[in-house]
């Protein structure tokens, strides 16, 4: 099966964030995504890793 590539609207949802939040993080580098002619893509698998990866390093600042 391939890679499951979203859209600002598609990655907003599954984040449960505003749209505009979504393109401020990107365009800052904070989210994970590419950009295809004008328009942001994000690739699920990528995004899925980046939240783990959030998740841990927060977990491990509150062990300190």
């Amino acid at each position: 099966m391939g890679e499951v590539i979203l859209t600002v609207r598609e990655l907003a949802d599954y984040l449960k964030m505003k749209p505009i939040t979504i393109y401020k993080h990107a365009s800052e580098g904070k989210l994970p995504g590419f950009k295809v002619g004008s328009h942001w893509r994000f690739k699920k698998e990528t995004i899925d890793n980046w939240i783990a990866g959030q998740e841990n390093s927060k977990f491990c600042l509150e062990r300190k």
